[in-house]
């Protein structure tokens, strides 16, 4: 009985894949994002309200709004912006470590990204990453969309403010951070919206990507407009220094190199 149901429902999405296959899908996509953050990072010896309130204006920031503008081909991803609600020099500071708008092309495999750093402008021009997706069975309802799994595990780099204290099974105070780590990757994606496409720079699935958790971040879509009357507009960004993403991720990680010396300094201090 339960094969059957697999079965009869492969037929319905197949049905579905081959109606959209006959037709020029394009859409829009809002995500939203959140982030878990482990409280241990700020140390044993912090103020536990001061922690809880460090928290909050941290999740304020990472909590945004996110459009994916879409067709079979190419897709535009950018940040809704907000209102700001404070955190000066952190905000600031965090944006610089945050993915600026990105353009897709799967077909020609192409990404290019616009992208602010400290104040400087860069025009990242590259190939797509290779994602090696491990596709289960699992399904869930994401809106109106039945979703199935993939799996991968892909290396980033260990930049930003969120590796600047160091981990206890790092070793002793000093010792060099790993330039990359290793994280897993969960996507629900739809056989429903037949396009490669999904936030950020995921895609390779038969279908659109709703949900993706990476490390500890997830964005989910709340809102899908498929085929709106007026032609959507993939937007490919075009101002800043042309870098590989090999060079700029070179340039963070010094950067972050150097935030990192100078946290870790006035930790000292303050022990003394």
């Amino acid at each position: 009985m339960k094969h059957l149901k697999i079965l009869t429902f492969a037929s319905v999405l197949l049905t579905s894949v081959i109606s959209w296959a006959q037709k020029d899908v394009q859409g829009i996509a809002y995500y939203s994002s959140s982030r878990e953050i482990d409280a241990s990072a700020f140390g044993e010896n912090e103020d536990p309200e001061r922690i809880k309130r460090r928290i909050e204006r941290m999740k304020e920031i990472f909590d945004n709004t996110f459009i994916l503008t879409f067709n079979q081909v190419e897709s535009f991803y950018k940040e809704v912006e907000k209102e700001s609600s404070g955190g000066g020099r952190w905000r600031g500071m965090m944006n610089s470590f945050t993915p600026g708008p990105q353009y897709k092309n799967v077909k020609d495999q192409k990404l290019v990204q616009d992208q602010e750093f400290f104040g400087k402008q860069f025009l990242i021009k590259d190939d797509l990453p290779k994602h090696n997706w491990v596709m289960g069975s699992e399904t869930k309802k994401i809106g109106d969309y039945m979703c199935f799994k993939a799996t991968a595990k892909r290396d980033i780099p260990n930049v930003g403010p969120g590796s600047f204290r160091r981990p206890p099974e790092q070793g002793e105070e000093g010792e060099e951070v790993p330039a990359n780590r290793e994280v897993e990757i969960e996507a629900w994606y739809s056989l429903q919206i037949p396009v490669n496409q999904g936030p950020e720079d995921y895609w390779g699935l038969p279908g659109l990507i709703l949900e993706i958790t990476v490390d500890n971040k997830t964005l989910y879509c709340s809102k899908i407009v498929m085929n709106p009357e007026e032609k959507v507009e993939i937007e490919i960004p075009s101002d800043g220094k042309e870098i590989t993403k090999a060079d700029y991720e070179a340039l963070v990680k010094k950067k972050t190199d150097e935030m990192r010396m100078q946290f870790r300094s006035r930790e000292g201090q303050r022990r003394f």
